[in-house]
């Protein structure tokens, strides 16, 4: 289990956490949800230890994550944006990268020969498609077999084949175990593959709850409606 104890982060004036507090349950997939500027990336970027929190603590299975380090080789990160060097070719990035990982010995291949990342290994990084990046970049994210994924709008830029195999994967890993955590703007998407939804509104934790007891308990069709009657019952204009 991963969990948030009273997170605050402050960027100058701007507060973007506001003692958030929530946990992420082991094996499911939870979707983080919430208009731009809510706080969904940071809480992701506090947990991957790209940004330190300003208050608060976040463990997983108990142990305080800025005491541990090397929790951080249980988790991949796809970014929404990837940055690769742009000199270099994707076959000299996967190499890097597998260097870097010295450590794992035992790799995940599926999504490269699904994308046909073979096609592309002699290409620069600055000669790659949008669609492409994202492909390696969904790629390196699983690379390393972790047992956490933490995935920041995975599917924007994606075909629709692209992030259909994507969706595929994601499932596949939940039913070995893994634990999936994903931001989306598209509900459809969100309601496809997430267990639990955590909604974040201006900072704060407005719910969390699994998704088809939020359907069940505001009595509606599907979650679109359920998200849209939680935000009016609270008097937040949609």
């Amino acid at each position: 289990m991963i969990q948030f104890r009273n997170i605050n982060k402050r960027y100058g004036q701007l507060q973007v956490l506001k003692d958030v507090t929530v946990s992420i349950e082991t094996g499911r997939i939870t979707a983080i949800l919430g208009p731009n500027g809510s706080g969904k990336t940071t809480l992701l970027k506090c947990l991957l230890g790209l940004v330190h929190p300003d208050g608060g603590e976040i463990l997983l299975v108990d142990h305080r994550i800025n005491a541990h380090p090397e929790y951080r080789q249980q988790i991949g990160y796809m970014p929404q944006i990837a940055q690769f060097p742009e000199h270099l070719t994707v076959g000299e990035i996967i190499r890097m990268m597998k260097d870097i990982r010295s450590d794992v010995t035992h790799y995940d291949e599926e999504l490269f020969e699904r994308f046909h990342l073979d096609r592309e290994l002699t290409k620069k990084s600055k000669e790659l498609s949008g669609g492409t990046r994202q492909k390696l970049n969904a790629y390196l994210a699983f690379l390393f077999q972790p047992q956490i994924y933490v995935l920041d709008e995975p599917t924007v830029g994606l075909d629709p084949v692209a992030s259909l195999i994507l969706k595929e994967k994601i499932r596949k890993e939940k039913q070995q175990g893994k634990t999936v955590i994903f931001t989306s703007h598209i509900l459809p998407e969100i309601a496809a593959l997430a267990d639990d939804v955590i909604f974040l509104l201006d900072g704060r934790l407005l719910f969390k709850e699994a998704k088809q007891v939020l359907i069940d308990r505001t009595k509606t069709k599907n979650l679109e409606e359920a998200i849209a009657e939680v935000l009016q019952y609270s008097g937040v204009e949609g």
